[in-house]
């Protein structure tokens, strides 16, 4: 029973209880004075669609949002620190829900960041700056090699893979029908395509991870009849093999057999309360060039759709293979996504999400600079994800070499989300990451949805505001040169110095000693 469910027949009781006490005596009618109020305010939270944790909580949730009205005078000195000395919770959290509820963003007495702190960062503007309204194609991005007959023109900012089962059946559907008011696309995450997803009619990039979930045979290995069927669905733009993720990258998952739903095991292809194991590898391929051949057979099995794969950085090796083995077979992925060391929305062994993989920013340097080397760049777009919360976020990226970005967690505090840090355990208040239905049920979808759609239309607004201050013309202008970074009290670096920038087709020519460790 949910506190909502409690306050209902407690009101109800109470009330009964009082009439009853009335007819010995009138004067205990006067209790309602005291009741009445509080009856009707929890019937008030109860009704209303915009903020969840009344909903769930009528009366009790009302001292959450008191407590937030001096949550910036009270929690200043409690809060996460980025590393550039930013106090991320405090700041990005209420940006992202002042651009969610489609309110004022703007903040008084200049900036509430320590500019001298080791770590601080900033953009170069121009006096020639450029008016953003000129730049509005500068939103999306054709993604589609030479060999993608059905490329997709996405936006610069999708939402990056969450799961149906991670993810309550609400949130999925606010954040697709978010994705299909702002036309941009959601990623499904590794548990497959639920009617969640396809409900709304959103854009969708279809994750396949190493479960093979929706297109998995009996015995748990790839099923190419089953990924045809689902890849031919028209809201399918692009497909995304997940090799490896920030949050727990070569780090295989289990769906416990408490949460193997009938639901979900029908979305997943697997028998219902039984454990499934995601294995830690791909068993469709065994090294580079297999992979190759994975992507080729995906493409044509979908009929020419964008093929990509997600990876953390882990051994720089491995890329390198992967791009020499693109140059062996002839097979490209149509993008790649690289995710940050630092990224993660679900739950995660702590030395996993703390001490594996490569943080984002130099996992996508990386990236990038050894695709320039082999020249396979230009036929391959790269999205980034790991902490993205703001323009200035997507422009740093971008400049780095990113061609999009994908965000999780901004999009989860867009839902509704207020890191009450309950993934794991089912009991998300919100109804943003549970199965619970009376938690769930708190959630409104049409309301979260325009949430979504608000705040990924502010925050792409704000990246194109950037881009034009900076007086460029078009994303690919913005270059490492336009991102400096403080090393300290008196010295700054821009990221070209940080990260210097791979001549296109150098490692063509001769790898430079050192700049990529050998495997073992």
């Amino acid at each position: 029973m949910n506190v909502r469910q409690i306050f209902i027949i407690s009101s109800i009781a109470v009330s009964a209880v009082i009439l009853l006490l009335g007819l010995i005596s009138p004067y205990f009618l006067l209790m309602f004075i005291v009741v009445l109020p509080i009856i009707v305010v929890g019937v008030a939270d109860i009704i209303q669609k915009k903020q969840t944790i009344r909903r769930n909580f009528p009366i009790i949730g009302n001292f959450r949002y008191m407590l937030e009205k001096v949550r910036p005078e009270i929690m200043q000195y409690f809060v996460e620190t980025d590393t550039d000395g930013r106090p991320i919770n405090r700041i990005y959290r209420s940006l992202i829900y002042q651009r969610a509820k489609n309110v004022n963003s703007t903040s008084p007495f200049g900036t509430q960041w320590d500019v001298y702190h080791p770590g601080y960062e900033w953009m170069n503007h121009s006096v020639y700056a450029v008016d953003p309204a000129d730049l509005e194609q500068e939103q999306r991005v054709l993604v589609g090699g030479p060999d993608c007959t059905k490329p997709y023109l996405s936006s610069r900012l999708n939402i990056s893979g969450m799961s149906f089962g991670s993810l309550s059946k609400n949130a999925v559907l606010a954040m697709n029908k978010g994705a299909k008011m702002g036309n941009f696309a959601q990623n499904t995450g590794e548990g497959g395509i639920s009617p969640y997803h396809l409900e709304p009619g959103g854009d969708l990039i279809w994750q396949i991870g190493t479960g093979y979930f929706g297109c998995r045979s009996e015995n748990g290995e790839f099923d190419p009849k089953l990924f045809q069927q689902k890849a031919a669905l028209d809201n399918v733009k692009m497909i995304e093999i997940k090799l490896s993720q920030g949050a727990k990258p070569g780090h295989g998952g289990i769906l416990p057999a408490a949460k193997n739903t009938e639901e979900i095991a029908a979305i997943r292809h697997v028998t219902p309360h039984t454990t499934v194991n995601s294995p830690p590898a791909h068993t469709a391929f065994i090294d580079a060039e297999g992979l190759m051949r994975f992507i080729k057979q995906l493409r044509d099995l979908s009929g020419g759709k964008p093929i990509g794969f997600k990876i953390c950085i882990g051994k720089r090796a491995e890329f390198v293979e992967f791009c020499e083995a693109m140059i062996a077979t002839g097979i490209k992925p149509d993008f790649i996504s690289i995710d940050g060391a630092e990224g993660g929305t679900g739950a995660s062994p702590v030395e996993f999400s703390d001490s594996i993989g490569m943080p984002l920013r130099d996992g996508l340097a990386f990236a990038v600079d050894t695709l320039r080397g082999y020249d396979l760049k230009k036929d391959i777009k790269v999205a980034a994800a790991g902490k993205v919360f703001t323009g200035y976020h997507i422009a740093r990226l971008i400049a780095i070499g990113a061609d999009m970005v994908n965000v999780a967690r901004a999009m989860m505090l867009a839902t509704g989300c207020i890191q009450a840090l309950q993934c794991h355990q089912n009991t998300c208040p919100t109804g943003v990451a549970t199965q619970d239905k009376g938690l769930m049920k708190g959630l409104v979808v049409e309301d979260k949805a325009q949430r979504v759609a608000n705040f990924h239309k502010a925050t792409i607004e704000s990246f194109v505001e950037l881009m034009a201050a900076s007086g460029v013309v078009c994303a690919e202008e913005l270059s490492r040169e336009h991102i400096n970074r403080r090393a300290g009290a008196t010295g700054s670096q821009k990221y070209s110095e940080i990260f210097p920038v791979v001549p296109i087709g150098q490692y063509l020519k001769e790898t430079p000693a050192g700049q990529i460790e050998k495997t073992a």
